[in-house]
């Protein structure tokens, strides 16, 4: 059976260590899936697969075992996994039963979010949602992750373009009977940003992260949650070169700005990307063109607001393998 490998991949198909069978992806944006959808996804797996799925690290689903000639099948079988994934949402797939248009874009990923958890600041779902109708279907390979809070649960300090939800801290000092909850918590676990200053406590906002942790732990509600906010991170990768942890892009941003700049990498990619490759993680595009052009870019007829606040400069972490580190022999 002659097979165009391309094609099969951009169909959302992988090219397996045996070449006779397939594997099927799933995008599950923002890692909420209907259980109702469930039953689908055992019928493929066992009427075409080995009978078992594999869950991704991007919240989706990988069915191994399949024979190539039963994609075309399938892939009309996902016809109401794809129009409730991601037609309903607002996703323009315009022939759903034909399956995945591409999945050079992976799936957005999220961690569940407010409607859970307690740290959460807001409905990570719901973004996710929001940034999978701007981005997909797309070829670029472009990994975006979002997080309810600094604790960064889903690591999107791994990812292209990493969201954390941040929250405006707001003391009400005729509340407060100086106790030092928020304070000692603070330190704990967080950025020591809050001291005790003539017995009422001062929040040091270049120091603030937006956690949170000052609002769980006061015993008199003094602190309270204000306004809903994002610090975006962006270039954070794994892989064999230079693997690094994302630096921090934008503080304090609206939701509208985060939703423009995932809109913006887009543009910016197709304009600069190496196109004589298969193909080319973001990062290297901006290694490549420099992070003043990637800002200019990327906040093209972006409104920041009055509280956002921009990285100057791009301060990564990670191996660099082109340094020639010296190891210790033992």
């Amino acid at each position: 059976m002659t097979i165009n490998t391309k094609r099969v991949m951009k169909n959302a198909w992988r090219i397996t260590r045996d070449r006779n069978l397939t594997c099927l992806r799933i995008r599950v944006p923002g890692g909420y899936l209907p259980v109702k959808l469930l039953p689908l996804i055992q019928e493929i797996a066992e009427r075409f697969g080995n009978g078992a799925v594999h869950i991704t690290t991007r919240q989706g689903f990988e069915i191994p075992g399949i024979a190539f000639e039963h994609m075309t099948e399938i892939n009309a079988l996902l016809t109401p996994l794809i129009e409730e994934l991601e037609v309903k949402i607002g996703v323009t797939i315009d022939q759903p039963d034909q399956g995945y248009p591409s999945a050079g874009t992976r799936n957005v990923v999220a961690c569940i979010g407010n409607k859970v958890c307690t740290n959460a600041v807001f409905d990570t779902t719901a973004l996710a949602k929001d940034i999978e109708k701007i981005i997909y279907p797309n070829n670029p390979h472009v990994k975006i992750a979002v997080t309810g809070c600094p604790n960064d649960c889903v690591k999107v300090h791994m990812h292209d373009i990493g969201i954390l939800g941040q929250v405006e801290p707001l003391y009400d000092a005729q509340r407060c009977i100086g106790c030092q909850a928020c304070i000692n918590n603070c330190h704990k676990v967080s950025t020591g940003a809050l001291t005790l200053v003539n017995y009422k406590v001062k929040r040091d906002a270049s120091r603030c992260i937006g956690c949170g942790e000052c609002v769980l732990k006061c015993p008199t509600a003094a602190w309270t949650r204000g306004g809903k906010y994002y610090r975006v991170v962006i270039m954070g990768r794994t892989g064999k070169k230079n693997p690094r942890v994302a630096a921090t892009f934008l503080e304090w941003a609206e939701r509208e700005v985060v939703l423009k700049l995932c809109a913006n990498l887009y543009v910016y990619i197709d304009k600069h990307i190496d196109r004589s490759l298969p193909k080319e993680h973001v990062g290297y595009i901006v290694d490549r063109t420099g992070y003043p052009i990637f800002k200019e870019e990327m906040l093209k007829n972006v409104d920041l607001g009055s509280k956002a606040q921009l990285a100057s400069i791009l301060n990564f972490a990670g191996p660099m393998y082109d340094n020639h580190v010296s190891f210790l022999n033992t």
